[in-house]
């Protein structure tokens, strides 16, 4: 059980592209640095930024319902908040999302590539230190849970389905390798150490539809959570972890199980 971090990710947006990182320096039981603190809800969702409570993924944009989001390079500048996307048939657009103008500008975006109804016409939402995170609905410790992928997994995964399955699906903050795949489905309750920090795992990972989507081609071309459950008889790819202690972790940090 000692594996090495391959690739660390922020989710600025929810739903959005991810944002790599070469080091992350995490907080006792807070989430990854800049993850999911942004979205952009629907109209209808009920998410009140005065008083912000965890909701279904589908009250947001996300590619659970809308796989098109997988076709946009986006990018968001947490401290400027300006907002870039760019598409294979698009030039680059630039939204100043701390203006009225900007924010409405990349609503109506939004509105018309999803070709959404009025009803479900997005709006920016943020509500700090409240992330938009999937898990988050279940508890506040969830919210600011710390996804893991096992790639050794996905590579398993792989070789039961005979098809390529790309980890980007998966949406994960670490990627790690070096563990014997879905080994760490097992460790709910246990510790596991990366880098400087400790973690506490919390939950399994259970995968809906958005993981059919191709990260390249934004179609949706492999039945994951389907294959899953007839290969392995459950929906699970991947862990939640709790942040225990203040510390840097960083890609090539080993990954290691505690009291084995």
């Amino acid at each position: 059980m000692n594996g090495k971090v391959l690739s660390l990710s922020s989710y600025p947006i929810k739903g959005l592209s991810p944002q790599p990182h070469e080091q992350a320096s995490l907080t006792t039981g807070d989430g990854f640095p800049g993850d999911r603190l942004f979205g952009f809800a629907k109209k209808n969702s009920g998410f009140d930024p005065a008083s912000p409570k965890p909701l279904q993924k589908s009250r947001f944009i996300v590619l659970l319902q809308h796989a098109k989001l997988a076709g946009l390079n986006t990018d968001f500048d947490a401290r400027t908040r300006i907002l870039t996307i760019s598409t294979t048939s698009e030039p680059k657009l630039e939204f100043d999302m701390n203006t009225e103008k900007g924010a409405g500008e990349a609503s109506r975006f939004l509105t018309e590539l999803l070709d959404l109804k009025d009803e479900e016409a997005p709006f920016f939402a943020s509500a700090f230190p409240h992330r938009f995170t999937d898990a988050s609905v279940v508890s506040t410790t969830l919210m600011n849970a710390i996804s893991f992928i096992n790639l050794d997994s996905v590579r398993a995964f792989e070789e039961e389905i005979s098809q390529e399955v790309d980890v980007r699906r998966f949406r994960g903050n670490i990627v790690f390798e070096g563990w014997p795949a879905f080994s760490e489905l097992e460790l709910v309750g246990r510790r596991i150490q990366v880098g400087e920090v400790t973690f506490n795992v919390l939950h399994r990972t259970q995968r809906c539809l958005a993981t059919e989507v191709n990260p390249d081609t934004a179609e949706r071309d492999i039945m994951v959570p389907r294959l899953l459950k007839k290969a392995y008889g459950h929906f699970d790819m991947g862990i939640y972890a709790e942040v225990l202690n203040d510390g840097v972790i960083e890609v090539g940090s080993p990954v290691r199980l505690l009291d084995a």
